[in-house]
């Protein structure tokens, strides 16, 4: 049995499509049972529902984690980037403590979970003791999950193309988009439909075992200002790229509904990244996966703005 967390989520989603696509009997269901938790079936796609078995509820219940994973050998795990009313302070380790009760308790095998780089041992990364990235507990989240004792792979992701959506209204009207970081600082940067491939290689993978980190980092590190170039050539008009103070993007952040705190993490968290954050992971032939930003671009982004 094989559960798949957010799987209404652009990373869960995709996950599950994967999941579920290669291992189709002649009648349409997986060969290996695939479970979800949502606490919404109904945005289930139609296909999907019929496949899998549908806990409904919320993530972090107790009673709703110990029916998904019972019987579970392999979980998907993914913390919902923001919840309504939760303090960002420690909010991935509070999300996060009650599956790692049901993973013992059920006996569940191996989880996949999405973190982030920096962990204290990555090669570059802050030393124990430095300061949770972005408030969020990333590195927190990965020792919490390892203390299970389960067979463990940590997803140690950059960030994703996607975020550019959101900038998607100045793109198009002003020919810019907006960030707390240095022009010139070149990054990893991964599309998340490549995250969902490697992870569902894993959920369907039943041999691995012991815990590992496994980067996930795109094709190449460009910079913002290089990202400008190519967004440029794609879409067919200047597109420039613009370093904003944290606080004018904290303050955009807000008036678009983000508390103070979350929005604060995400500043703290650009001021890691423009201070080397992503530098922790090394790129590996293993860590280099396919989707171009060209290829996003082209793909996502280009029907985003003429949408």
């Amino acid at each position: 049995m094989i559960v798949v967390t957010t799987p209404t989520g652009n990373i869960g989603r995709q996950v599950l499509g994967n999941v579920l696509a290669p291992h189709s009997s002649a009648a349409g269901h997986p060969a290996e049972p695939v479970r979800v938790i949502a606490r919404d079936p109904s945005r289930l796609a139609p296909d999907v529902r019929g496949r899998v078995d549908v806990v409904q509820g919320s993530m972090n219940d107790p009673e709703v984690l110990a029916r998904a994973f019972a019987g579970a050998d392999t979980v998907f795990w993914l913390v919902p980037p923001y919840s309504e009313g939760a303090e960002a302070d420690g909010y991935a380790v509070d999300f996060t403590r009650p599956a790692c009760a049901a993973i013992t308790a059920q006996g569940v095998r191996r989880v996949v979970a999405v973190t982030g780089i920096g962990r204290d041992d990555a090669p570059g990364a802050p030393g124990p003791g430095a300061p949770v990235r972005g408030g969020l507990g990333t590195r927190a989240l990965d020792e919490l999950i390892r203390s299970t004792g389960v067979h463990y792979r940590s997803l140690r992701l950059p960030a994703f193309m996607e975020n550019l959506l959101r900038q998607v209204a100045p793109i198009r009207s002003q020919g810019a988009f907006f960030l707390p970081v240095s022009g010139d600082r070149r990054i990893p940067t991964c599309a998340t439909r490549d995250v969902a491939a490697v992870a569902a290689g894993l959920l369907l993978d039943g041999s691995w075992t012991g815990q590992e980190g496994v980067p996930v980092l795109g094709p190449e590190d460009l910079s913002y200002d290089e990202m400008a170039t190519v967004m440029s050539d794609v879409l067919g008009r200047p597109i420039r790229f613009r370093q904003v103070p944290g606080e004018v993007f904290k303050a955009d952040l807000m008036r678009h509904g983000m508390p103070d705190a979350w929005a604060q993490s995400v500043v703290d968290l650009l001021a890691e990244v423009d201070h080397g954050l992503y530098d922790a992971e090394p790129r590996t032939p293993a860590s280099t996966t396919p989707t171009s930003f060209r290829q996003w671009c082209e793909e996502v982004l280009r029907p985003a703005v003429a949408g």
